[in-house]
């Protein structure tokens, strides 16, 4: 894979469970590490949840291949002041093994 277009600098995050005072368990994220990446398609679409309308806006995410690019993992991208977190939905790997797809929604409150 050329490296022009992975122009992409973002971060990667895992969740963590931790415990929290009343017994139950709190998600918290945990940096993984950075990483360049090239963000294409977005697309955006209205979906019926729960009777409501729900915006579901998603992105292919590509980047060298990792063993901790993962489904439920999250990367984070800021550009010009604004930050984009996406969730990763599934990591597609390509025929030459060179290449991760990543299939990811946006998360609109991080």
């Amino acid at each position: 894979m050329r490296a022009g277009p992975m122009r992409h600098h973002c971060t990667m995050y895992k969740p963590v469970l931790t415990k929290n005072k009343s017994g139950g368990q709190d998600v918290t994220w945990s940096e993984v590490g950075k990483l360049w990446a090239e963000i294409t398609m977005p697309t955006g679409r209205i979906a019926p949840v729960a009777e409501q309308l729900k915006v579901v806006i998603t992105a292919e995410i590509r980047i060298r291949p990792r063993a901790n690019a993962v489904a439920g993992n999250r990367i984070v991208h800021t550009a010009k002041g604004i930050t984009t977190t996406y969730l990763i939905g599934a990591a597609l790997p390509n025929n030459e093994r060179d290449m991760l797809r990543l299939l990811c929604s946006n998360v609109p409150n991080p």
